[in-house]
């Protein structure tokens, strides 16, 4: 593909500009690694852009501290200190999210989910951010725990100018129906596959 030249025309009567600044849903899936580092990718171009990055993450343990957390709230820090950039706000499980407070059975975990897109959407609707990393939240869709159709109506109605992305394995096809750009991360080799587990720097 020629550099700036798209395969199609597109016939949407949008001019080049407003096409070029619609908000989009991301959908990042697939067996292979990868899905939540591209995600974090792209929030730190946005940041870059001065945009209000939201991340939250509903299914990794509140214990572990990973690096693209570690780098985003120093460059938080940065913008407080300094302008540049935007304000990062990550949201996970047992970090001062009220929807990680309760026991660990299977419908008390549904209940945070619930609590947790709940809040996800209050924020869409006052449009608090520019761009939402909602890491790993496919599997509450899976599990039953969060209604798509739900999902879907709300990214589909989502006011003003938010970008949504979503990590995980197999999305929901209602899911994939919305989404703007969806990617799947295909396995080629692993050292997990040799019996090695994750290191630092790498996985996390």
């Amino acid at each position: 593909m020629a550099q700036g030249q798209t395969p199609v025309t597109a016939e949407d009567g949008l001019t080049t500009r407003q096409r070029r600044t619609s908000p989009l849903v991301v959908v990042h899936s697939g067996e292979g690694k990868g899905k939540s580092t591209a995600a974090f990718g792209l929030a730190l171009r946005g940041w870059s852009q001065g945009w209000s990055i939201g991340v939250f993450q509903f299914v990794k343990s509140a214990k572990w501290r990973i690096g693209e957390e570690t780098a985003l709230l120093a460059l938080d820090e940065v913008h407080r200190s300094t302008g540049q950039g935007g304000p990062v706000q990550w949201n996970k499980m047992g970090s001062g999210w009220s929807w990680s407070r309760k026991a660990g059975t299977e419908e008390d975990h549904a209940a945070d989910a619930r609590e947790g897109w709940a809040e996800i959407k209050r924020r869409l609707a006052e449009q608090a951010h520019t761009l939402y990393v909602l890491d790993e939240f496919t599997y509450p869709m899976k599990w039953g725990w969060v209604d798509v159709d739900d999902v879907v109506d709300t990214l589909q109605s989502r006011p003003g100018y938010q970008h949504v992305v979503i990590t995980g394995r197999n999305p929901d096809p209602r899911l994939l129906s919305v989404a703007d750009v969806a990617t799947e991360m295909t396995k080629l080799a692993h050292p997990f596959d040799r019996g090695q587990k994750g290191q630092k720097g790498i996985e996390w």
